[in-house]
């Protein structure tokens, strides 16, 4: 038979053939005169073999050890199977963490302690920020780590910690360039006054280096007005003084 006829029968195409000829896991037949060539029924059953144990996972790389070797099999059946279960395990997971998000209205594309970390939904509420905070939120649960998210979330209070900081959030969103010089000053203080105690149960806890800060500040930059940008700064150089002055 020729490659199409054994690819239709072995359900798979005439490439794949050629990339079972080129890593050697399917010895090549002999060609006709006219250059073609021309399969028999060994050719049909270990393409057989081969698909079927693909379709069980096995990786392309290890069929060579194992298509003629059974001891070699029983172990790679093995070590199937425990990938198998960690797969069952992992996807168990998601699917709980996608009910969560139906449950709470979360966003998914946001780690779910950090959606407690949003502003409450406000009818007043700027859009642009509200994606601001949103975006914010998901840069800091990379920067956080794996574990960093549920114990930052946990030390700002969760949603209560939030609705207490929500005057503030707001009059922050609020400046614009209009906004008198002496409300500014009043705004730095009382953001100092309120971060505060925060950095103080997270010192230590949840460092971010150089580069994160950076990027957050980046951040900052490109989404804020000038003058709420410069109020985030200066709340952050005056918590990064011992005496926050």
């Amino acid at each position: 038979m020729l490659s199409g006829e054994l690819a239709e029968l072995a359900g798979v195409t005439v490439r794949t053939l050629r990339h079972y000829h080129q890593i050697g896991l399917l010895p090549e037949p002999q060609r006709s005169a006219g250059g073609y060539r021309h399969y028999d029924v060994g050719h049909l059953v270990r393409l057989l073999r081969i698909t079927r144990m693909t379709a069980l996972g096995v990786p392309l790389s290890a069929l060579p050890a194992v298509l003629d070797d059974p001891a070699a099999a029983e172990e790679l059946l093995d070590e199937l199977d425990r990938r198998a279960a960690a797969d069952i395990e992992r996807l168990t997971a998601r699917r709980a963490i996608i009910a969560d998000l139906r449950r709470s209205g979360a966003p998914p594309d946001l780690p779910p302690e950090l959606s407690l970390l949003r502003s409450a939904p406000a009818a007043d509420m700027p859009a642009d920020m509200a994606r601001y905070e949103h975006e914010q939120l998901i840069l800091l649960g990379h920067l956080l780590g794996k574990d960093g998210p549920a114990g930052f979330a946990a030390l700002l209070g969760g949603a209560d910690g939030m609705t207490a900081s929500a005057p503030l959030t707001a009059r922050l969103y609020a400046l614009d360039p209009d906004t008198p010089e002496d409300e500014v000053a009043s705004l730095i203080d009382e953001l100092v006054a309120h971060i505060k105690p925060m950095m103080a149960r997270l010192a230590g806890l949840f460092p971010l280096d150089a580069q994160a800060s950076a990027l957050l500040d980046e951040l900052n930059r490109q989404a804020l007005r000038p003058v709420q940008h410069r109020v985030l700064r200066r709340v952050q150089q005056r918590l990064a003084r011992p005496d926050g002055s």
